[in-house]
């Protein structure tokens, strides 16, 4: 396991000469500054926004709940970004550059390989989508005074969501190039979303199945079931016709959630990791 801190830094190191951190970083600052005009704007409207008395909806928890939503999503989206693009190459793409076969002969090995290769990804990403959520929450808690019922469990379910997108794509770069990995994982990803949002649309119009399939989907990509998890956190005392709404609204409504998705979640991680270590054993490099 002494090798382990070396392939991390070897995972560091050749983002940096591939100026991954830079695009991530410009990419996110980028987000901030929208996400902040987004809310000073809003909070703007808010001011002159005048709510009919028997309309019992409280437009600001309302606003500041789908801010806090859409930032939440934005930000799995920039962690997913950076997880694949450290990892899209990990196995077959480094073999074909002639980099990996040095480096998973005895004592490393391929298990310890594939295992840092994991680690030195989650390093930098987890702690990258906590404190972008982070900072999200507080610009939206500051310009627009609402604060989400929770804070810290979110960010940490959405990291958790990324690690599970790095797991498969660790997975998919033992079978497939660089490029065709990449592709296959954003192809993955987006079809988790979609699941998640014809989930919302089968609740609002009450269409059992609907309900049903999204479910069995969420399950099948368990990074979408915490996402949905994460969003139910944020508004989870907000209740009657401001909670409905919510519930309707692509950054709000979650209808897979609990521990039994986190307990899933973990439990796929793991298959997910002893697939690619099988796979890779089988290999010639």
């Amino acid at each position: 396991m002494n090798a382990v801190p070396v392939i991390v830094g070897y995972v560091l190191r050749e983002a940096l000469r591939r100026r991954v951190f830079a695009v991530v970083l410009l990419l996110t600052a980028a987000f901030l500054v929208l996400f902040w005009i987004a809310n000073h704007y809003v909070h703007g409207e808010l001011g002159r926004l005048q709510v009919p008395s028997d309309v019992p909806v409280d437009a600001r928890t309302f606003a500041s709940a789908f801010l806090s939503g859409l930032a939440l999503f934005a930000t799995m989206f920039l962690g997913v970004v950076l997880a694949i693009f450290l990892t899209l190459g990990a196995v077959r793409g480094d073999a074909e550059r002639g980099l990996l076969q040095p480096l998973v002969v005895r004592p490393i090995g391929r298990s310890t390989f594939l295992f840092a290769r994991f680690l030195g990804a989650i390093s930098v990403t987890v702690p990258y989508v906590v404190a972008v959520d982070l900072i999200a929450v507080v610009i939206t808690g500051l310009t627009m005074h609402w604060w989400p019922d929770r804070i810290a469990t979110p960010a940490l379910e959405v990291a958790g969501a990324v690690a599970v997108v790095t797991a498969l794509s660790l997975l998919g770069s033992v079978f497939l190039s660089s490029t065709a990995n990449g592709i296959a994982i954003f192809m993955l990803f987006g079809a988790g979303l979609v699941a998640g949002l014809l989930g919302t649309i089968g609740h609002a119009i009450g269409s059992h199945a609907i309900k049903h399939a999204s479910t069995i989907a969420s399950y099948l990509t368990p990074f979408e079931a915490l996402y949905q998890d994460a969003l139910r956190q944020l508004t989870e005392s907000t209740s009657g016709l401001t909670g409905f709404l919510l519930q309707l609204g692509p950054f709000g409504g979650a209808y897979v959630h609990g521990w039994t998705v986190r307990v899933w979640a973990l439990a796929f991680l793991c298959l997910v990791g002893a697939a690619a270590l099988t796979a890779f054993r089988s290999r010639d490099l």
